[in-house]
């Protein structure tokens, strides 16, 4: 692959990227000026199956413009770090963390309407950082020290017991995005580490 060639792909996933996020802010409007309804309408409802479409509704819904503010950023920077490093397979990936995460939720998460962005920015951290793990590239264990040291303390967020926080969707996210990571190989054109055996 040339290089013109990279750089316009990487220039279209970023611009998904974008996207992706001025179509959640512009719902956060929509939904503010309805009164939220819409999170009463397609927020996941576990165990419900009217709340069956919030798996993939959930994570563009936001109950205030401070929960989708505090969304945002990392959002942004680890949604730019997958775009980056996942050369390939994206649909894949997201599709497992929103899927799976989400129809975990459904399958056994409080009795509650769960909404949010947080689950898909906790499976795409678990993502990142177990992927590490599993590629064993030096650009991927760079990535994963990185998220590490940046995001690590949202671990907690996994954690029962935060009034108002959906910690299932938290939870949920993380292992589908380290589920990700292990079944869906991205393709990170970088050298591999290997192990050396001293005879």
């Amino acid at each position: 692959m040339n290089d013109h060639k990279a750089k316009r792909i990487v220039f279209v996933r970023l611009s998904v990227l974008a996207a992706f996020i001025a179509i959640i802010w512009a719902t956060q409007v929509l939904n503010w000026a309805m009164g939220y309804r819409l999170n009463t309408a397609f927020g996941l409802i576990p165990r419900q199956t009217t709340g069956l479409d919030g798996i993939v509704a959930m994570p563009i819904l936001h109950g205030s413009f401070s929960h989708l503010i505090s969304n945002t950023p990392p959002l942004m920077l680890l949604g730019t770090l997958l775009t980056l490093t996942a050369t390939r397979a994206l649909l894949a990936i997201n599709g497992i963390i929103v899927v799976l995460g989400g129809g975990l939720v459904w399958l056994l998460g409080s009795p509650a309407i769960h909404i949010g962005a947080s689950g898909l920015v906790f499976g795409w951290f678990g993502f990142l950082v177990v992927r590490g793990a599993v590629d064993r590239s030096f650009l991927t264990l760079g990535v994963s020290v990185l998220v590490g040291v940046l995001y690590g303390s949202i671990v907690w967020g996994v954690l029962p017991g935060q009034p108002g926080i959906s910690w299932e969707s938290h939870l949920f996210g993380a292992i589908a995005g380290a589920a990700a990571a292990v079944f869906v190989r991205s393709h990170v054109h970088a050298p591999r580490m290997v192990n050396v055996e001293r005879r």
